[in-house]
């Protein structure tokens, strides 16, 4: 709606007037306030000023400074709706209104009111993104002085207005901006003359008699043909139609078009620019997020009236043309997410006016020109995501520069202490880049607008700031994480009152956290993880609120770049330092922490009985400290907002509290390495469903395993080794999906470090970000008993088997090559027998493989991967086993595993089926016999039949 209020400025000055010494007209005040009336809502008390006599001096309204009549109604807003079940009939009492704008408001999602057609003094009229819904009235058409109409829908909203015919809209004449942004006009009748042919996509050629259109607005529509010429038109918005390409269009028919708007077309092939026109107007073109291929054309030089080029996020290549540096009135360039190479035009520099250059996420290289240090006008400079190799000196003279983005490419050398000489500057970002020098005060000492600072992943940037330094700043986002401070922690923070991120990770502070970081506001994200510092964790900023919202709904523009912590409004993260002593119950003093990591540190004593109040919780990881005693009851408060807890390598005890089965969106539960016992709860499968990772290594359970685990479908990993279960292996372990392989239900969010322990190839092994993709099944060192299931190898997806150091007999399943995913599997110390199956040569990816200690037998199966696996400890411990790599060799008659590979369950039918012959033989032999020694005349004709045999 931007280029609205150009169209329509003129309206601002013509009725925004009001009289204060006279009072508006009584049946016109009695209107208004009926209207206010049938309001059901107004949060934020706007009509408050709606009282008293003089209606003229009500907020929004204004009056004609003769006749006392009201002409302008405006009560659009971005933020908190006025709201009605409809929208009242009294605003027809005002006759003369020529300006009226509801826009973003709510009234019950009806029709738009026929009554609108009797204004017919409107000149303004806006009712977009107001809810109304069903077929637009025709009666609009009745309002010939009309210039602006804005139907459109801007916000996205679930209720759709339709039209059904556009006859009317030939009746408005007077008509200079038209938008119809979401308006569905599939249904339309009249061909010639409506917006969108449903079956040909056809632009309406009707609009062409409106000749005093001047902006039009018919974007997210399904329009795909050529646009045809309007010559008054200066303004055509079409983003988000069907056009397939730019010559589809005939664009470049328009030659006094000013702004033209066809992004998210999804247009392909070459920007390719006819010469239709001795002479373009085109001062903004935005084709962004398109498929444009190919290179730009130098002939763009020929739109010398442009003020905005807009080529981002497509798939244009090769080099920056020089010649883009000839268009010279250019204010804005946008040429990000394309696939750009090499140097960045030294031509760049000559463009004064250039406000906004915008070559992030190319493939640029070489340096930062010095010529961009020649732009006094730019406030925007986004370089990120290139091979661009040092900074220029010069970049200290853009004075007016707001927004400096030199992020993730391949910059060395020295940070230019120039850069404190941007007193303007707002926003900087030189993280994930080799810089190499030594950061001082000088490059802040002029920064005194600075609210963004992000240095991250700059592993040799050295921060050495004096102690009794005063920022000139109050900064709002400090990013320094994987930079060298080496300090304890750094005294200037105190003077920072607004802080909401502050990120000094992997820095080498050390020591206790200061007595003043306690005096602070609560920082929205903190995050001190892998460092050294020590002692008690009660200084930390815990008994002060901030607003958090600032965090959430921040007014930047550059909010964008912050997207890992926009879905966020609180996290603690410690992880990897020396504090000690216990977790201090002012800690849940902020209880709308979401993710809160504590890991790795020597903390110790008893879980607080607060940690309930963390109504947001939604990861919680205090693993590898020294903490101690029952989980607290009241950890099951956290209910449905917790996601991942991670208790694991403490020494908690006890049962788990039942009421840890009020935490139903669980995905990861890590309990490992603790001195928990009792049985494994059956409410594990009963009430949490979501489960991917359940981790209860080295503990002391006991019992059987619940089949109600197999419940749990989506698990992916299930690690019960080092524990007392006793049993057989359920069966119905085939039903959990997420072993099957297919994607992973393991949801990921940024904002903390993720990580599992598990034991693959025989050792313990941390994985962190491919997490996701790990499947594992691990029971190794319980007291389990029977059969290995069958039923297992239906587990496709697994990567890991372990069941190990048990007392399963049997023999191992034949179809064991069925686990074509398999890279680690151990069976090893148990008692099992017969031979290894011959399939298991079909387990491609296999390298590590444990049968040792068990009563196999028969000869080694052999080829493809296991020709790999020549450790003879494999298979050591089996006296029975015969092949390579064994010493021991296999005699001739030695049987194959192909010809004796059954599984047990196979061999009793085999049993059942020998018995049975044999009985039925036994029967039918003793009865015959019978019936000889009974019967003389049967006895003497068989021994005759016989003789004669």
């Amino acid at each position: 709606m931007a280029h609205l209020w150009g169209s329509g400025f003129f309206l601002f000055f013509i009725f925004a007037t009001t009289n204060p010494c006279f009072g508006c007209l009584e049946h016109e005040r009695q209107a208004l306030t009926q209207f206010k009336n049938s309001l059901t809502s107004d949060p934020s008390n706007r009509l408050s000023s709606w009282t008293g006599n003089n209606c003229c001096q009500w907020l929004g309204v204004g009056c004609h400074n003769a006749t006392r009549r009201v002409t302008r109604l405006d009560l659009r807003t971005d933020a908190e709706q006025l709201q009605g079940s409809e929208l009242s009939t009294s605003l027809s009492e005002l006759t003369h209104l020529s300006y009226l704008d509801l826009s973003g408001n709510y009234f019950g999602g009806g029709p738009i009111p026929e009554f609108i057609g009797l204004m017919t003094r409107l000149e303004f009229l806006n009712l977009s993104s107001v809810g109304f819904s069903g077929v637009v009235t025709h009666q609009i058409g009745k309002l010939s002085s009309l210039r602006v109409l804005d139907l459109g829908d801007h916000q996205g909203g679930s209720l759709e207005l339709i039209v059904d015919d556009f006859v009317w809209v030939s009746g408005l004449l007077s008509l200079e901006y038209l938008d119809l942004s979401r308006v569905n006009v599939s249904g339309a009748r009249d061909f010639d003359k409506v917006l969108w042919n449903l079956f040909e996509g056809e632009f309406p050629l009707f609009l062409q008699n409106l000749t005093s259109l001047r902006v039009l607005d018919l974007s997210a529509n399904k329009l795909n043909s050529s646009i045809p010429v309007m010559n008054n038109v200066v303004e055509i918005n079409l983003a988000s139609n069907r056009f397939s390409g730019i010559q589809e269009t005939e664009a470049w028919r328009l030659c006094e078009l000013k702004q033209l708007d066809l992004s998210f077309n999804y247009m392909e092939g070459p920007l390719t620019m006819s010469s239709a026109c001795s002479r373009y107007g085109l001062e903004r073109l935005i084709l962004n997020d398109n498929k444009l291929s190919g290179e730009i054309p130098a002939t763009l030089e020929r739109l010398t009236s442009l003020r905005g080029l807009y080529l981002d996020y497509n798939m244009l290549t090769g080099t920056i043309p020089e010649s883009l540096g000839n268009l010279t009135s250019l204010t804005e360039l946008v040429l990000s997410g394309n696939q750009l190479m090499g140097p960045i035009p030294t031509s760049l520099g000559n463009r004064a006016v250039l406000r906004r250059l915008d070559l992030s996420e190319n493939v640029l290289n070489g340096s930062i020109p010095f010529s961009i240090g020649r732009l006094p006008n730019l406030e925007i400079l986004y370089l990120s995501f290139n091979s661009l190799s040092s900074i220029p000196f010069s970049i200290g003279n853009l004075s007016e520069l707001k927004f400096l983005d030199l992020s993730s490419n391949l910059l060395q050398g020295p940070l230019p202490d120039s850069i404190g000489q941007l007193s303007k500057l707002q926003f900087l970002d030189i993280s994930n880049n080799s810089l190499s020098s030594v950061v001082t005060e000088a490059h802040f000492a002029n920064t005194s607008a600075l609210i963004h600072l992000a240095a991250t992943s700059n592993h040799f940037l050295n921060l050495k700031i004096s102690p009794n330094w005063k920022p000139p700043f109050q900064i709002r986002n400090v990013l320094l994480g994987s930079c060298k401070i080496e300090s304890e922690f750094p005294p200037w923070i105190q003077t920072q009152k607004n802080l909401a991120i502050l990120i000094l990770s992997n820095t080498s502070l050390y020591g206790a956290l200061p007595d003043w970081l306690h005096g602070l506001p609560v920082i929205a994200i903190l995050d001190l993880s892998h460092n050294f510092l020590n002692g008690p964790l009660t200084n930390l900023p815990f008994n002060k609120t901030t607003n958090t919202t600032k965090l959430v709904k921040p007014s930047m523009t550059f909010i964008e770049r912050l997207a890992d912590y926009e879905r966020v409004s609180r996290l603690l993260l410690l992880k990897n330092n020396l504090f000690n002593g216990s977790i201090p119950d002012s800690l849940c003093n902020t209880a709308d922490l979401v993710i809160l990591d504590l890991s790795r540190n020597m903390l110790s004593g008893n879980l607080p009985d607060c940690f309930g109040n963390f109504s947001d919780l939604m990861v919680l990881i205090l693993s590898s400290n020294r903490l101690s005693g029952t989980i607290p009851t009241s950890l099951g408060k956290l209910g449905s907002s917790i996601q991942w807890l991670h208790l694991n390598n403490n020494s908690f005890h006890g049962e788990l509290p039942e009421t840890l089965s009020n935490c139903t969106s669980l995905d990861v539960l890590d309990l490992g390495e603790n001195r928990f016992s009792g049985t494994i709860p059956k409410w594990i499968g009963e009430k949490i469903k979501y489960l991917v990772v359940l981790r209860l290594h080295n503990n002391n359970f006991t019992g059987q395993i619940p089949e109600q685990l197999c419940q749990n479908t989506d698990l992916q990993i299930m690690d019960f080794g080092e524990n007392n279960l006793t049993g057989e292996i359920p069966r119905c372990f085939e039903n959990i999906r997420g072993m099957t392989g297919g994607d992973s239900n393991l949801y990921f969010f940024g904002g903390f470090e993720q990580s599992v322990i598990q034991v693959m190839r025989g050792v313990p092994l941390e994985y962190t970000t491919i997490m996701r993709y790990v499947v594992n099944l691990d029971l190794s060192s319980n007291n389990l008993v029977g059969k290995i299931p069958k039923e297992l190898t239906s587990l496709s997806g697994l990567l890991g088997l372990n069941l190990s150091n048990n007392h399963l007999t049997g023999r191992i399943p034949e179809k064991i090559g069925d686990l074509g995913s398999l890279m680690s599997l151990d069976l090893s110390a148990n008692d099992l027998s017969g031979m290894i199956p011959q399939s298991m040569s079909s387990l491609s990816f296999i390298s590590h493989l444990n049968l040792s200690y068990n009563n196999l037998s028969g000869r080694i199966p052999t080829g493809n991967q296991l020709q790999t696996l020549v450790d003879p400890w494999i298979y050591a411990g089996n006296n029975g086993l015969c092949g390579s790599p064994l010493p021991k060799s296999c005699s001739r008659n030695e049987t194959s595993p192909e010809n004796m590979d059954k599984d047990d369950d196979d061999d009793d039918v085999e049993r059942i089926w020998i018995y049975a012959i044999a009985s039925g033989f036994s029967t039918g032999f003793i009865g015959f016999v019978g019936i000889l020694v009974l019967i003389k005349r049967w006895r003497l004709a068989f021994f005759k039949f016989w003789r004669f045999m």
